[in-house]
């Protein structure tokens, strides 16, 4: 069982806690219940009250001792004996079933509506008979006087089917353009009203069958600033309380209070999630009233529309069923189990568990406080410091007051990857701690001032003698050394007050002031005793005060200076830091990285950057064209040889060309000069061999020509 309390009113869940699956055997389902509290101490009201996966809808029978529950899959029905605490039947149908209605004041007729169009009846023993409607349904409710059975759904007509006669009758034409969502009949006086996707709230007289009022619940009426006029509103919802009182949910998260002889609104209220109104229950024991979305069940009171307190399980909702007198409601859920609340503000316990009404006073008159043991709370801050800002508005943070509800598991990881050594840190240390223990037998060196914080601790001995001497009195004086509260002051490592640190020494120069001052005062003294008359004692005292008095503003300007000279110094350091931190960095070799030059140096050699770096650098060199800029770099390289070649060409028609030759290429093209000259040198000087071969050659007389 689980406890919660919104707004300050006591929630008891009775369908929290761990369950145990059917095929278990008994052996071992009573060997789980004696190791694991958990399901030892839960409360089961009603075994078995759950659905496969999905429950569509609760209903509490006429006489109270019965309890039906729809839903899937296999589409079922379930039906729970509550003097038992179990089941009674179960039947399974051929498709799902919207909507189910308890004809009979135990559970032998009931009426079931398909999403096939099909409207079942059963029996006590079974299904009974079977009918089908021309549209899909969407709702329907029964006249107990006339034996009729109303049927809404996907379209603008009513249909009408007598139970005691066995057929249809003439169906009800509405106004509604598309369909009709929900219908109710008056308990009182039996008129019937259906509410349609035009937002339009249809009333009729089933005795003779016409349309008697219509009331306009569009959201225009709810915002009447809206400019939209397109804006839809349609009704999914409405629940008379008496022969007036009417409420009526739409699919915008509103709920509008009607008294029926007024066509305007006593109340409007907003659920704030925008999600269409599942179902609304009237409590009629008190003035509150229950209404249902898919995320929450809000309970408000009908008067002044003030929140009386809120549901939410975490799972989508589908329907609600209240137990008649009594505080105890059941909701239909997208979940296998049925959710069962009770609240003791709003009622008892049912006659069939009235043992939960002494369970509640057991708990109120012992409070336990409410630890949440696998989970730890964070502020934004300190998600930010984690790195797990970004899982803000998922279902792993919990949003509460001011910060997070988190899984312990999650944040002990995340606080391992952000301190790798904490856990190192903390196991050395708990090792010290364990030696030190150890070492407490044997002969200890005896000390009058701790090891931690050994200045600060002298001080404290001092100004405690000093107090000693001064004032003689009977009750000992307070010493901070052996005050149990700050011995972690002088023991914790942790505590130790650095005297290198910024703050430390911003704040030294208050205490050097001190420290004079308490130095005057012992030579004031001292030179009193010395002196012998009283006279000579008065006027030293008047001179000091007088030079206390005339010196306290040159105190406050030099305390001033003094603090100023402190940070100057700390700034310094700073600095000086910093530089050696850069010559560290500057001593390490990295590679270097070098930018091209504006202008023609590229094209230029490196023994000309300077010549070119100058006529960029004049202002009338860079008001010349390209052209003149080149011939000028040509005539500048002598020694073509070495350097590199710019040639700038234009033809008649206005065309421009440069061409640029490097040095490896025309490198190349030296060398290949010189081999074409040693080529034609030694043409010259070669001898021909060609008339040797011509006389040795004798062609045969075969092939002269005639």
């Amino acid at each position: 069982m689980q406890v919660i309390s919104p707004n300050n009113v006591k929630i008891y869940n009775l369908s929290a806690g761990k369950s145990l699956p059917d095929w278990i055997s008994d052996r071992k389902r009573r060997s789980l219940i004696k190791k694991d509290p958990e399901l030892r101490d839960r409360i089961e009201l009603i075994q078995d009250f759950d659905m496969p996966i999905v429950s569509n809808q609760v209903t509490v029978s006429p006489d109270g001792q019965y309890i039906f529950a729809s839903g899937v899959y296999k589409p079922r029905v379930k039906c729970f004996d509550v003097t038992q605490y179990s089941m009674k039947f179960e039947r399974c149908f051929d498709s799902e079933c919207i909507k189910y209605k308890i004809l009979s004041d135990d559970y032998s007729k009931a009426v079931f509506l398909h999403n096939d169009r099909y409207v079942e009846f059963h029996a006590q023993y079974g299904k009974y008979y079977k009918i089908r409607i021309p549209k899909f349904g969407r709702d329907f409710d029964y006249n107990y006087s006339a034996c009729d059975l109303y049927l809404v759904g996907a379209s603008n007509e009513i249909y009408r089917f007598n139970l005691e006669q066995g057929r249809f009758q003439t169906s009800l034409k509405s106004n509604c353009t598309e369909e009709n969502n929900c219908c109710q009949f008056n308990p009182v006086h039996e008129l019937f009203a259906c509410g349609n996707t035009d937002g339009l709230v249809e009333c009729w007289d089933p005795r003779a069958p016409r349309q008697i009022g219509i009331l306009n619940c569009a959201i225009d009426s709810v915002y009447e600033d809206l400019s939209d006029k397109k804006a839809k509103c349609s009704i999914t919802a409405l629940k008379f309380r008496d022969g007036l009182n009417l409420a009526v949910g739409t699919s915008t998260g509103h709920i509008l209070l009607y008294d029926i002889r007024s066509n305007r609104p006593l109340l409007v209220k907003d659920h704030r999630f925008e999600l269409p109104i599942k179902d609304i229950e009237w409590h009629k024991e008190s003035d509150l009233i229950f209404s249902i979305d898919k995320r929450v069940c809000k309970i408000w009171n009908r008067h002044t529309g003030k929140p009386y307190t809120s549901i939410e399980p975490g799972t989508g909702l589908n329907n609600l069923c209240l137990v008649p007198n009594s505080g105890m409601l059941f909701m239909a859920n997208e979940s296998p189990k049925i959710q069962v609340y009770y609240i003791p503000s709003i009622g008892p316990a049912p006659k069939w568990c009235s043992f939960l009404d002494n369970l509640t006073e057991e708990l109120e008159s012992n409070p336990t406080s409410t630890v949440y043991d696998d989970y730890k709370f964070l502020t934004k801050q300190e998600l930010e410091t984690l790195g797990l800002d970004n899982l803000i508005g998922t279902n792993v943070l919990r949003a509460y007051m001011h910060g997070y509800f988190i899984d312990i598991r999650l944040y002990k990881k995340a606080k391992l990857i952000n301190e790798p050594f904490n856990f190192d840190e903390f196991k050395k240390r708990k090792i010290k701690e364990k030696l030190e223990k150890e070492r407490e037998n044997r002969v200890k060196i005896q000390r009058k001032l701790p090891l931690v914080n050994t200045e600060l601790a002298k001080r404290i001995i001092e100004e405690c003698d000093e107090l000693k001497s001064k004032v003689k009195s009977k009750k000992p004086l307070f010493n901070p050394l052996e005050d149990k509260r700050f011995a972690e002051l002088f023991t914790d490592p942790n505590y130790q007050i650095d005297m290198n640190s910024e703050e430390y020494k911003l704040l030294n120069p208050v205490v050097q002031k001190v420290n004079e001052k308490k130095l005057k005062k012992k030579v004031v003294e001292s030179v009193a005793a010395s002196e012998e008359s009283d006279v000579e004692q008065e006027s030293m005292s008047e001179d000091s005060d007088d030079s206390g008095s005339e010196s306290s503003s040159d105190d406050e300007h030099q305390w001033k200076q003094s603090v100023k000279e402190q940070y100057k110094q700390i700034q310094q350091e700073k600095r000086l830091k910093e530089k050696m931190e850069r010559k560290k960095q500057d001593n390490v070799k990295q590679p270097k990285f070098y930018e091209l030059k504006d202008g023609l140096d590229i094209y230029s050699s490196s023994s000309h950057n300077k010549d070119t770096n100058e006529i960029i650098k004049n202002e009338k060199m860079k008001r010349l064209p390209m052209a003149s800029r080149i011939q000028y770099l040509n005539s500048k390289n002598k020694d073509k040889s070495k350097h590199d070649e710019l040639v700038f060409r234009s033809d008649s028609l206005g065309n421009k060309q440069m061409t640029f030759m490097s040095k490896k290429a025309r490198r190349n093209q030296d060398e290949d000069n010189k081999t074409m000259k040693h080529h034609l040198e030694r043409k010259n000087i070669r001898r021909s061999a060609g008339k040797i071969t011509k006389t040795l050659k004798k062609k045969s007389q075969f092939f002269k020509k005639k």
